[in-house]
């Protein structure tokens, strides 16, 4: 009798083990390494919260590549082994949900906007959106083909300016650079950003920015080399602990 019982423990067990939900792992699966393919504009966030799930689930470490959502897409549309992809835009997740590599739906998790970003003490005397069509003044804006720079075009539009930029970078990281080492007058870059950026930098905001708010989806990736690892860290990022860190970092919430 007690030999058919453990025969039976050890089939139940295989077939629970066959029939893993990738949704929501328990404790013990959540190990190894989870791979993130995350927006530039999240690093801050992320770091915080890759620390904390990592001490939630000692078997675990998690690994961030940041930087532009575009390039990201490509890289994962390319099969580049990541575990989770978190955009700063519907637009290049859809590309990756497009080209089959994401079959779950992808989550909106945070949302954010642009503010300008002069460097202390505003030696341009930066007032708004309109010195961006300034030639006399020092201007970086992100490459329009990702989401800081997508967006940027919509408030210009928006406010009817021309911009008039001296150099376009890949990220939103790179063009807050610009203005911490005092290369420019004035960038826009999202208002997470700024205040990332402590001290270093000043924040402008103007009334356009609520005419480009960029949502910010996350998924598991379909060839995900940690399947249940990634579902739980997707899970984490949308508890009320992260939610908390996210509004602390100055992200709207959904």
């Amino acid at each position: 009798m007690k030999r058919m019982a453990m025969v039976a423990a050890v089939a139940a067990a295989l077939v629970s083990g066959c029939g893993i939900d990738n949704t929501a792992a328990p404790a013990g699966q959540v190990t190894g390494k989870v791979t993130v393919f995350a927006a530039a504009s999240l690093t801050e966030a992320f770091t915080e919260l890759g620390k904390r799930f990592e001490a939630a689930h000692p078997g675990a470490e998690v690994v961030f590549s940041f930087g532009a959502s575009s390039a990201l897409a490509q890289q994962v549309r390319q099969g580049a082994p990541a575990d989770v992809f978190a955009s700063a835009a519907p637009k290049n997740m859809q590309q990756v949900v497009d080209a089959g590599d994401i079959t779950a739906t992808p989550v909106t998790f945070v949302r954010n906007r642009l503010e300008i970003a002069v460097p202390k003490g505003n030696p341009g005397r930066i007032t708004g959106l309109a010195d961006f069509g300034k030639s006399e003044l020092k201007l970086a804006l992100c490459a329009e083909q990702v989401p800081c720079g997508a967006a940027a075009t919509t408030v210009f539009q928006a406010a009817g300016v021309t911009p008039r930029p001296d150099t376009r970078e890949a990220d939103v990281k790179a063009v807050l650079t610009k203005v911490t080492l005092g290369e420019v007058d004035a960038a826009l870059v999202y208002r997470t950003d700024v205040r990332a950026a402590g001290d270093r930098v000043e924040g402008i905001d103007f009334p356009e920015s609520g005419r480009a708010v960029n949502d910010y989806p996350i998924a598991p990736l379909t060839k995900a080399p940690n399947p249940a690892t990634a579902a739980a860290f997707v899970e984490f990022i949308r508890s009320e602990p992260a939610r908390a860190v996210f509004a602390d970092a100055g992200f709207d919430l959904p």
